[in-house]
């Protein structure tokens, strides 16, 4: 008797022992679930990326005014006519193919991101992919709006170390229209930094799953 339960002891102790060690090992292997998908937000920050592109490009395109300005001449040659548009200067025809540019590309990430909202799991591969072309995107447009944004600088303010004087006080219509189209390109290159992030955020809860 002594014998079986000492035999019975050592049974229960060493199964008290293998029973974690086996819980462990089972709920390491159990999956948890496919990763959390993150295109909901994706999609919709991606409208909002195209309503704010296309709201930049169209209000840059319409920047441009006529001005008459007193010559001091006689006659016919009292008044001489000058316009101001976005093409005579070439930040802001950068400025206009980087928003053509971005307005195309959130086009179609719009259409991948649709397809992807309804599956559980994307995989890693597009993740990687669309935080590469995002970066891209936001060195593109953020790079487009800083020259933009400079020379409406020198517009407003002007520079008397090289002799150039503003023009806003003169058109300043125009001058609206190319700040403000400076501002919402700002906007969107802080979108496509935010989107970079959630991908990013995303692909780094599939090392966990």
């Amino acid at each position: 008797m002594a014998s079986t339960d000492v035999e019975l002891a050592t049974t229960a102790t060493e199964s008290s022992k293998t029973a974690p060690e086996a819980g462990y090992n089972a709920s390491a292997r159990t999956p948890v679930g496919p990763p959390p998908n993150y295109f909901r937000i994706d999609f919709l920050l991606r409208l909002l990326l195209l309503a704010s592109a296309v709201s930049a490009l169209v209000v840059l395109v319409t920047s441009k005014q006529t001005k008459r300005f007193a010559t001091g001449l006689p006659g016919v040659f009292a008044y001489v006519e000058r316009d101001a548009k976005f093409n005579y200067s070439p930040a802001f025809i950068y400025l206009l193919v980087a928003l053509a540019v971005t307005c195309l590309y959130s086009i179609i990430t719009i259409l991948s991101s649709c397809a992807l909202m309804s599956k559980p799991a994307p995989a890693a591969k597009i993740l990687f992919a669309l935080i590469l072309t995002d970066t891209l995107m936001v060195g593109i447009l953020s790079s487009a709006t800083g020259t933009a944004g400079a020379i409406a600088y020198v517009g407003l303010k002007g520079n008397s170390h090289t002799n150039w004087n503003k023009i806003c006080n003169n058109y300043g219509k125009y001058c609206r229209h190319i700040g403000s189209s400076t501002a919402v390109s700002l906007f969107a290159s802080i979108i496509l930094v935010v989107l970079v992030l959630v991908s990013a955020y995303s692909l780094s809860k599939r090392s966990y799953h």
